[in-house]
């Protein structure tokens, strides 16, 4: 009933930046925090960035300074500015949020596929 999509992943050299997009779709009475988390093989998964509705937003102190989040609540969709990126960015990333479904008003925390992103050094 409701989804999230990401898209934007890739492949840069380091230095190099992308640009991470998820959007939601469905029946969604209101989104309230929005969220990326990445996971590198053989690693667990970790929290990168997180914003509320209201626009507040925390890092993971390994990207604070080079990663943005950001949202457009209009489109129903988060955004990932990743610069100066660096090898050990290297994971696939995926959007996490966590949505009151319409009609009924009692918070589901959803989870798009992940994307890709490789950075070579």
């Amino acid at each position: 009933q409701v989804q999230l999509v990401e898209s934007g992943g890739g492949s840069v050299r380091a230095g190099g930046s992308l640009r991470l997009s998820c959007a939601a779709s469905g029946r969604i009475f209101r989104i309230n925090t929005m969220g990326w988390y990445r996971q590198a093989p053989g690693k667990q998964r970790e929290l990168v960035a997180v914003i509320t509705s209201g626009g507040s937003t925390n890092y993971a102190d390994s990207v604070k300074d080079r990663f943005t989040i950001s949202r457009d609540n209009a489109k129903n969709t988060v955004y990932l500015q990743m610069n100066s990126l660096k090898p050990e960015d290297t994971a696939v990333y995926y959007c996490n949020a966590k949505i009151l479904p319409a009609p009924v008003e009692f918070e589901y925390i959803y989870w798009g596929q992940g994307t890709q992103v490789t950075v070579s050094s």
